[in-house]
């Protein structure tokens, strides 16, 4: 045995609670699964019969919650599929800076600074329209796998 101490440098997580494990087969439309390695929501699913050596089929269809592109998969439905944690989290709209970046009051009475503005162009100027108005607003920010970005949009009235 060696008596030197091995030092191990952290660079990443093990993204272990990003995503679940699911059966393709239990899948269903409106569901959630990881395509290419980004959280989608699926719009589709069609299954195959069994062939003559082999598994039935899941054809996923799906839409990248984030950027809005479309993604397809074909998995054996006894195989399993990543699912991503997807969480809806609402905040109140403080402030908008001149880089882009929002600030919104969390439940606790903290300060999250880090979002940037959607690239939606419709919720975008939605948000600076009202935010300008001076109307209270309620923003619903979506996180999954590490990523998170604003979503929609809610008035809750004047201030």
């Amino acid at each position: 045995m060696s008596d030197e101490e091995h030092q191990f440098e952290s660079k990443a997580d093990a993204g272990a609670s990003k995503t679940y494990p699911q059966q393709a087969g239990t899948i269903r439309k409106n569901g959630y699964i990881v395509i290419k390695g980004r959280p989608c929501k699926v719009v589709e699913v069609s299954t195959s019969k069994t062939g003559k050596h082999g598994h039935a089929k899941c054809h996923f269809v799906a839409i990248d919650i984030f950027t809005s592109k479309k993604l397809e998969d074909i998995v054996p439905s006894s195989h399993n599929c990543d699912v991503p944690h997807v969480n809806r989290t609402d905040y109140q709209l403080i402030d908008i800076s001149e880089d882009g970046f929002v600030s919104l009051l969390t439940d606790n009475g903290n300060t999250k600074d880090d979002l940037k503005l959607p690239t939606d162009d419709n919720l975008l100027t939605q948000i600076k329209e009202g935010f300008a108005e001076g109307k209270d607003l309620v923003v619903s920010v979506m996180s999954a796998m590490g990523e998170e970005q604003i979503n929609a949009l809610k008035d809750i009235g004047p201030k």
